[in-house]
């Protein structure tokens, strides 16, 4: 069944501050819709507007907090006959045009990851068939849009669209990243998807240099201090607990016992960062006094967010530091597939 709107994977659990977050979002930029969501499937499809293409402009996917992949919603094809799934896919891709790949994908839900050999399968047997009916190309064309398959049952299909552009460049929209042994804690892993998904690789380079300082407030272990220091950043660690001898043997990381939310930096730093576990309100806040009294240009910093409203708790926070911050700053906020119940923040 031909169907328009968007599809939109997100972490299990969260489908309804997805949800929410698309609805509000889409009312505002003028294409109202309803949003069609169960809890722990790991996405939501936004339908009911007219225009999908133009919708998923209005909404890009760097700019969506809760989604881990945006795709514009092409068909929904239940009851699939389990001996023949690629002729209803072809069938439904009549008249759409050519794509630069095909991704046969499950959701990241106890469920989705059952359909993960069958995936694997069907994209074998797909792929070819496509090619041969020239609905995509010999080889992947990153400058044409990209078919996605999303199996929700063995007879049960999403067809969906991606701008390579304008869309996680990873399958489920998860970067896969290795944890390191030396590593004080897995939240190491955070940063590094932080870094990875809330700056470009060329504000990577520029941001990022050796020799650079930052602060950690609230550093113990030192996870996040370890991941600047290996970019050869000297860190301020401040936290009254104990550092993890991995961080402290890097020569460049400087422990701090003090308290992360009263600590001031004796002069600005080109880098703040902080995974406290705080109220969202008061982490918002103090990350605005950083801005506003010029001790850092940069920040990464975590959301905690509560068990209910999370979406307005989350809108409500980031509107308040923006408020605050005493300067136009750019913001991007993502909920990394490391972050669990919160949700990350750059900002600079």
């Amino acid at each position: 069944m031909s169907t328009d709107g968007l599809l939109a994977y997100c972490r299990p659990g969260f489908e309804p501050e997805l949800a929410a977050e698309l609805g509000e979002r889409s009312a505002m930029a003028g294409f109202p819709g309803y949003a069609k969501a169960e809890r722990n499937t790991g996405f939501v499809q936004l339908l009911g507007v007219e225009d999908g293409a133009a919708l998923s402009q209005a909404l890009p996917w760097s700019t969506l907090i809760f989604a881990r992949q945006k795709l514009r919603l092409l068909a929904d094809l239940p009851g699939m006959d389990p001996k023949d799934r690629v002729a209803p896919i072809m069938d439904a891709l009549g008249g759409r045009g050519r794509h630069g790949d095909v991704w046969v994908e499950h959701t990241d839900s106890d469920d989705g990851r059952q359909l993960s050999g069958l995936a694997r399968a069907l994209g074998n047997a797909l792929r070819p068939a496509l090619r041969q009916r020239g609905l995509i190309t010999e080889k992947e064309d990153p400058r044409l849009p990209r078919l996605h398959v999303l199996m929700l049952a063995g007879n049960h299909a999403l067809l969906a669209s991606a701008d390579p552009k304008d869309a996680s460049p990873w399958p489920l929209g998860v970067p896969r990243l290795r944890a390191h042994a030396d590593a004080p804690s897995r939240s190491a892993l955070k940063l590094e998807e932080a870094l990875m998904c809330l700056l470009t690789e060329k504000e990577r380079d520029a941001f990022l240099q050796p020799g650079m300082n930052a602060a950690d407030l609230g550093a113990a272990p030192g996870g996040w201090s370890w991941v600047l220091a290996r970019r050869h950043i000297r860190v301020a660690a401040i936290d009254n607990g104990p550092m993890a001898a991995s961080a402290m043997d890097t020569g460049i990381i400087e422990h701090i016992r003090a308290d992360g939310f009263r600590w001031q930096p004796p002069k600005p730093v080109e880098w703040m960062v902080c995974d406290m576990v705080e109220s969202p309100a008061k982490v918002a806040d103090r990350m605005a006094t950083w801005f506003r009294e010029g001790w850092c240009k940069r920040a990464v910093f975590n959301l905690k967010l509560p068990m209910k409203k999370r979406w307005d708790e989350t809108r409500d926070c980031l509107q308040h530091f923006v408020d605050h911050a005493g300067r136009p700053l750019t913001l991007r906020a993502k909920q990394l597939y490391h972050d669990r119940e919160e949700i990350t923040v750059y900002a600079g």
